[in-house]
C-alpha cells in the first residue's frame, strides 16, 4: 500500500517538475525571441532595396530574400541536426550567432560595393531567421499535448516587439549609420547583428536544463515504467500528418514571401517613401507574429484542420486586396498586407502542431529541422520567382497567383481528414 502511494507520489513530482521546466524554458525561449524579432525585420525590409541598389536592376531584387531563405534551409538542417545531437541549448544558439556575422557582413559588403560579399553574408545571415523559426519548437518540448499550439504562439508572439520595432527604426538606424560613414539602407543590419548576438546569449546561458534533453529522458522513463500502445509507426513519426503540416507551412511560406518581397519594390515605383515601406511592412511582421496567442488557443481548441482551411481563405483575400489596391492608397496597402501576415500566422501554427504532434522527442529535432529546411526552399522560391513574375507581368498579377495558390490549402487539409475518416474505419473493421 505505502509503495503504491510513493508511485503515485513520484509521478506528482515528475508532472510538478515536468510543469516548472516547462514554464522555465518557455519563459527563456520569449525572453530570446524579444531580440530575435529585432533582427529578422532588417533583411525582409530593405534587403531587396539594397541589392536593387547595388545591382541596378529590379529583375534582381527577389535575389536577397532568396539567398535569406536558402541560408535558412542550411542552417535549419544544421541546428535541427546540433539540436538532436546536443540539444536545443547549442543549435539554437549557434543559428543566432551566425545571423548576427552575416549581418555584419552585410554592413561592409554595402560600405565596400562588393556584391559577392553581399550575397555571402545574406546566405549567413540565414541562420538567425531559421533559429528564430525553430525556437518555436523549444517552447513545445515539455508541454502537454492540449498546450502545443498555445505554446508555440507564445513563442510567436515574443518576436512581435522586435519584429515590428525593427521596420520602423529603418530611419534612425539609417542616421546612425550615415554619421558613422556607413549606406543609410545598413542601419538596420546594425541592429540585426546586436539583436542576432543578444538572442543566442540569452539561450546559450540560461536555457539549461535542456527542454529537448529533458524531454527525452522523461520519455524513455515513462516508457519503461508504463509501456503503452505506441501512436506512432516504427520510424518514430506519423507520416501523414508529417506530409499535412509540412503542406500547410510550405504553401503559406510561398505566397507570403512572394508578395511581401515586391512589395517594398512596388511602393517606391509609385513615390512612397522609405518610411511609408517600413509602416507597411511593420504592420505585416506585426500581423504575422502577433495574433499568435489567439492562433494557437483557436488551434488547440477547434483543431489543426480548421485553422488551416483558415488560413488559406484569409491569404486569398490579402492577395485579391493587394492586386486590387491602388497603388498610390497606403491604407489599402497596409491592409493587404496585414492579412497576408495573419494568413502566415495561422499557417504556420497549425503546421507547426501537426509536426509536433506527428513526432516523439528521440527523433523531434532533427525532423523538425527537416521540416523547416523545405520551408526556407518554399520561401527562396517564392522570393526569387516574385521579381520576375512582377518584372515580366505585374504586382497584381503576382498577388492574384498568390491568393489562388493559398486554396490549394483546402483540398489538401480535406484529403488528409478524409483518410484519417477511412483508416479508422479500417481499424474499427478489423
Amino acid at each position: 500500500m505505502n509503495h503504491e502511494h510513493g508511485n503515485s507520489r513520484s509521478g506528482g513530482e515528475i508532472d510538478a517538475v515536468q510543469r516548472q521546466l516547462y514554464q522555465r524554458s518557455l519563459l527563456i525561449v520569449v525572453f530570446s525571441q524579444l531580440f530575435g524579432g529585432a533582427g529578422l525585420a532588417a533583411g525582409v525590409t530593405v534587403g531587396a532595396l539594397l541589392a536593387q541598389e547595388m545591382l541596378g536592376s529590379e529583375s534582381f531584387a527577389g535575389i536577397p530574400s532568396a539567398l535569406l531563405t536558402l541560408g535558412s534551409a542550411a542552417a535549419s538542417l544544421l541546428v535541427g541536426r546540433i539540436s538532436q545531437q546536443y540539444g536545443r541549448r547549442l543549435g539554437l544558439a549557434g543559428g543566432f550567432m551566425a545571423g548576427g556575422i552575416g549581418a555584419i557582413g552585410v554592413i561592409w559588403a554595402a560600405a565596400w560595393n562588393s556584391v559577392p560579399l553581399l550575397f555571402v553574408s545574406l546566405f549567413i545571415y540565414g541562420a538567425g531567421t531559421a533559429a528564430n523559426l525553430q525556437a518555436r519548437y523549444a517552447g513545445t518540448d515539455l508541454a502537454r499535448p492540449a498546450q502545443r499550439a498555445k505554446a508555440i504562439s507564445m513563442a510567436m508572439v515574443s518576436t512581435t516587439f522586435g519584429a515590428v520595432a525593427g521596420p520602423n527604426l529603418v530611419g534612425v538606424t539609417g542616421r546612425f549609420a550615415a554619421a558613422i560613414g556607413f549606406p543609410p539602407l545598413t542601419g538596420i543590419f546594425f541592429l540585426a547583428a546586436a539583436s542576432f548576438i543578444l538572442a543566442g546569449s540569452v539561450l546559450f546561458l540560461f536555457l539549461r536544463p535542456d527542454p529537448l534533453l529533458v524531454a527525452r529522458r522523461m520519455a524513455a522513463a515513462s516508457q519503461q515504467s508504463e509501456p503503452a500502445a505506441p501512436q506512432l509507426d516504427s520510424t518514430g513519426y506519423d507520416q501523414r500528418k508529417l506530409v499535412v503540416g509540412a503542406t500547410v507551412m510550405v504553401l503559406t511560406q510561398i505566397v507570403m514571401v512572394a508578395i511581401m518581397t515586391m512589395t517594398p519594390i512596388h511602393m517606391k515605383h509609385h513615390g512612397h517613401s522609405l518610411g511609408d515601406v517600413g509602416l507597411v511592412i511593420g504592420i505585416h511582421i506585426g500581423s504575422m507574429f502577433l495574433p499568435s496567442l489567439i492562433t494557437g488557443i483557436l488551434v488547440d481548441k477547434l483543431g489543426r484542420a480548421v485553422m488551416s482551411i483558415a488560413s488559406g481563405g484569409v491569404l486569398l483575400l490579402a492577395g485579391l486586396m493587394a492586386a486590387a489596391a491602388p497603388p498610390d492608397s497606403l491604407p489599402l496597402l497596409t491592409l493587404a498586407l496585414a492579412l497576408l501576415g495573419l494568413g502566415w500566422n495561422l499557417g504556420l501554427i497549425s503546421g507547426t502542431a501537426l509536426i509536433v504532434d506527428a513526432t516523439d522527442p528521440a527523433t523531434r529535432a532533427k525532423k523538425q529541422g527537416a521540416m523547416d529546411v523545405l520551408l526556407a526552399l518554399a520561401g527562396a522560391s517564392g522570393g526569387a520567382l516574385s521579381g520576375m513574375v512582377a518584372a515580366h507581368s505585374s504586382y497584381a498579377f503576382l498577388s492574384l497567383a498568390g491568393g489562388g495558390l493559398a486554396l490549394l490549402l483546402i483540398p489538401v487539409v480535406i484529403w488528409s481528414r478524409k483518410k484519417q475518416k477511412d483508416s479508422g474505419r479500417t481499424t474499427g473493421d478489423s
